[in-house]
């Protein structure tokens, strides 16, 4: 008979125990991405999405640099016009850390749109460049700086291209990155990967319109036509807050909970082992 039971009760323990492992596993579906892909079997093409050329807007800040055969003659006008030290901590500059040895924002340096929509180069003078993309920029500041340079060779890019991610992320923070064709993957990559708390498949996008208005997206990445979606793309300035699935008191309570209960069977099994060995 107490056979019997101290079995029955190491059966029961056992059982508690395999719930508990199986209600952990369940857990991992709310934290896959991309649900509608299957594991294996002919996987389908997704469709690409379409990339626009972010245009320049007022505030932006304008890496230009004309290059000639005479280094010393274009010297001016790669100056730029004001040299800024809010690249925030956490940022990324030409493929690594944008900090300096301190953890202080290093400064980024170019051409300041005015509230007008204008830049002031040196030689060069005053150019509209709002509405432009940054390739569009090019040739129209190639087709200036050939009135006083032979054969100049011209590269424009943004020197303040930054996102914000905040939320249930890992590092969250303002990025500034050096590459303008950067995908809402690609900044929660840089955030360091969303949290096991966060609601994959209600992610916030804020994007700012010309007009200072903002316009707000939901991102579902448990379903892959995310890659495939007018919002794919990031634009300077956009806000991504990622939203917690639950609070994280509530899931530590929970798994406290899980813990106490399983403590409790198996020091009720050692009570009654105990008595039944006396």
């Amino acid at each position: 008979m107490r056979k019997s039971y101290i079995v029955n009760s190491f059966l029961l323990l056992f059982i508690l125990f395999i719930s508990a492992g199986l209600l952990s596993c369940s857990s991992t579906k709310k934290v896959k991405y991309f649900q509608d892909i299957p594991d294996s079997g002919q996987l389908k093409l997704i469709p690409a999405a379409v990339y626009v050329q972010p245009k320049i807007q007022v505030d932006d800040i304008l890496s230009i640099i004309v290059q000639t055969i005479d280094p010393i003659a274009s010297q001016n006008v790669n100056g730029g016009n004001v040299a800024t030290g809010t690249a925030p901590l956490g940022s990324l500059a030409g493929g690594s850390s944008g900090q300096s040895a301190l953890g202080l924002p290093q400064a980024s340096s170019g051409y300041l749109v005015d509230k007008d929509g204008n830049i002031d180069m040196s030689i060069l003078g005053r150019i509209h460049v709002v509405g432009y993309s940054t390739s569009e920029l090019k040739e129209v500041i190639t087709k200036e700086a050939s009135k006083y340079y032979n054969n100049p060779t011209v590269s424009v890019r943004f020197a303040n291209f930054k996102v914000s991610i905040a939320g249930e992320v890992l590092k969250p923070g303002q990025y500034v990155i050096p590459n303008e064709k950067v995908s809402v993957l690609d900044a929660i990559a840089m955030a360091g990967d969303l949290t096991i708390f966060a609601k994959r498949e209600n992610v916030l996008l804020i994007r700012e319109n010309p007009d200072g208005t903002k316009t707000p997206y939901r991102i579902n990445l448990k379903k892959s036509d995310i890659m495939s979606s007018s919002y794919y793309y990031l634009k300077q300035n956009d806000y991504i807050y990622v939203e917690p699935r639950k609070a994280k008191s509530d899931a530590t309570d929970a798994a406290q909970a899980k813990y106490v209960t399983i403590a409790g069977a198996l020091l009720s099994l050692l009570i009654v082992i105990a008595t039944r060995a006396k």
